[in-house]
């Protein structure tokens, strides 16, 4: 009896047993489901960060590479040199070509002063020749006022003259007559005479007030053909100056290719623009670079990110700023902290559902879909005070969200 009441219960342990394991089953799978809806999620994620391709600004043959493949430099450390030696010879010859073109300013700089001080002299000259064409025309005027008074002198020495001799020859007669005495006779002799000579003089006068006018004259057109000579001697001389124009405009262009030789010459050293590691580097000292050519990689090992994809539905659960925790899969026991930077936005449609977008009408195809699929975003999660001896480019990860 006692060996069939141990058989009977050995199935119903058994039984019991099974629906304890569906019931934890069931239970801890409600447990992770409740879990993975309240912190989301995902190991589909991968490290990510930002990296440049260095390249020289300047082309020539390296000198020195002080770098080596996957080394970790700090910002401002010299990765290589170039050969400056045709950059200097550049910079020199612009230098040598400004001072030249300043000396040229300077030289043409005295030169107009020096034309500015004849066109000075030639107006003091117009100035003072205008100064003695005034001072002609009032002499020739002088010199008409005597030439007139000296003409009525000789109308009046003439008609007293005149008066004197009809006088002479009038009384003259009348001395054989008795009617008037010698001394009468012998007077009217002497005032004819001495209105002769008055009359000869006020002519000489005359004579010479006129040969006065006439030089006073000539001193007058003399002043006239100084004036139009020092007029024309203004001008030509305004005509003269030069202007600094020509030069100075070439100053810009003279200053700039001062500016780019030293440009051009500073990027022959190459430093690290932030705190970085190096990759890709397939090159050696003397080996020709180009302008723009890339010849490594630099990756940004300031920043790192886990870009994880997050199923649509788990989206209403991560917002920017939760915090987060991150998982690589090269160190699975290690958790680093990290912070959401941001949700995307948008991912590629799947022509599945929505078919082809292209011109026209969209080419949507007949299908028949049991099961629906969640899109995944992917979500940037920065990782806090990252260690860049550990992080890769492309490592794989696990990302969960814990919120805020």
């Amino acid at each position: 009896m006692e060996l069939e009441r141990s058989q009977d219960s050995r199935p119903k342990t058994i039984r019991n047993l099974r629906i304890a394991i569906v019931s934890a089953a069931v239970v801890f799978g409600l447990l992770a489901l409740f879990e993975t809806n309240r912190q989301p999620r995902t190991d589909d994620a991968e490290v990510l960060a930002n990296f440049i391709g260095i390249a020289p600004q300047v082309e020539g043959p390296i000198i020195r590479l002080s770098v080596r493949d996957n080394q970790f430099v700090k910002k401002g450390e010299l990765l290589f040199e170039i050969d400056d030696r045709p950059f200097r010879y550049a910079l020199e010859r612009a230098q040598s070509e400004q001072a030249a073109l300043e000396g040229q300013i300077s030289d043409d700089r005295r030169t107009i002063a020096a034309q500015q001080s004849a066109v000075f002299v030639a107006e003091a000259n117009h100035k003072s020749a205008e100064a003695d064409l005034l001072h002609w025309q009032a002499m020739v005027e002088g010199a008409t006022a005597d030439v007139a008074n000296a003409e009525q002198g000789v109308n009046r020495s003439k008609a007293e003259w005149a008066y004197a001799d009809n006088n002479l020859h009038r009384i003259e007669p009348l001395l054989a007559k008795k009617f008037v005495t010698v001394d009468q006779v012998d007077q009217a002799k002497t005032l004819e005479t001495a209105k002769a000579e008055a009359l000869k003089q006020a002519g000489s006068e005359w004579e010479s007030s006129k040969a006065r006018l006439r030089s006073t004259l000539a001193q007058l057109h003399r002043a006239s053909a100084l004036i139009e000579q020092s007029k024309a001697q203004v001008e030509q001389a305004g005509h003269a100056v030069t202007t600094l124009e020509p030069l100075t405009t070439q100053r810009g262009a003279r200053m700039s290719s001062v500016e780019t030789a030293q440009y051009d010459l500073g990027n022959c050293k190459v430093y690290a623009p932030f705190d970085a590691l190096v990759t890709n580097l397939t090159i050696s000292e003397g080996a020709y670079v180009h302008k723009g050519e890339q010849i490594f990689t630099l990756i940004d090992a300031r920043t790192w990110w886990a870009v994880g994809n997050f199923r649509e539905t788990q989206l209403k659960r991560i917002e920017p700023g939760m915090r987060a925790d991150v998982y690589l899969m090269s160190r699975p026991n290690t958790r680093f902290s990290a912070v959401v930077d941001s949700v995307g936005f948008g991912v590629t449609p799947d022509a599945d559902l929505i078919g082809r977008l292209g011109p026209g009408l969209p080419d949507v195809q007949r299908t028949l879909n049991w099961v629906h699929l969640a899109s995944r975003y992917p979500v940037r999660v920065r990782v806090k005070d990252p260690p860049p001896d550990l992080f890769r480019v492309g490592e794989s990860a696990v990302v969960i969200v814990r919120g805020r």
